[in-house]
């Protein structure tokens, strides 16, 4: 019952109060990330796969500027990551416009974090299982280890949490998610400025 339906009416009723309460803070960082970015924008959106595989448009702040070398080519994350998006970053701000999605239905506070849409066709049966659920903007494999995990262990985590998805675990993984903020765990992989792309073999 929590997860075909009490899980949906607590994601809707947290994600409403949340924007209402952060409405001016958001407006803030949205206009410090505006100068911050070059111009590039505050706001990132990209096609993200959801529950069922079912295509939806994710939101999050840009931390990221939109600078090429001369060939026209996007610079590597770690030289596009401005000081103000390496903060936001660390402190999971750039998450916190996802909450539109949660209020739209696309996502749940908690659950697998939502992928590229590219990897849909890299996935083993039992990876895609990750898609039993809603994604979230925090979920288990986040808890445990975030970017600094591999992929195997990170799919391992998200069709675990499909399996056993229950209210106490939410709740534990909430808790988790809080303490994990304030230390600024696993933000990067140990490799990347982010975490490397998703190839089927790692």
């Amino acid at each position: 019952m929590y997860k075909c339906f009490f899980k949906r009416v607590i994601d809707f009723c947290i994600a409403f109060v949340t924007l209402s309460i952060l409405f001016f803070p958001l407006l803030i960082i949205t206009v410090w990330l505006h100068f911050a970015n070059k111009g590039a924008g505050a706001f990132f959106t990209q096609e993200r796969p959801g529950k069922g595989g079912k295509i939806f448009k994710v939101m999050k702040f840009k931390t990221m500027t939109d600078e090429c070398d001369a060939e026209g080519n996007l610079l590597p994350d770690a030289d596009r990551l401005t000081s103000v998006g390496k903060f936001i970053r660390s402190t999971s701000i750039d998450e916190l416009p996802q909450l539109i999605n949660v209020l739209k239905g696309d996502m749940s506070l908690i659950g697998p974090r939502p992928l590229l849409v590219q990897y849909l066709p890299l996935y083993s049966k039992e990876q895609a299982r990750r898609h039993g659920v809603r994604p979230g903007i925090t979920g288990w494999a986040q808890c445990n280890g975030r970017n600094a995990i591999s992929w195997t262990k990170k799919f391992e985590l998200d069709v675990w949490y499909v399996d056993h998805c229950s209210f106490l675990l939410d709740m534990r993984i909430l808790l988790m998610t809080i303490r994990k903020v304030f230390i600024r765990e696993g933000i990067s992989s140990e490799t990347s400025a982010t975490m490397e792309p998703f190839t089927g073999n790692n």
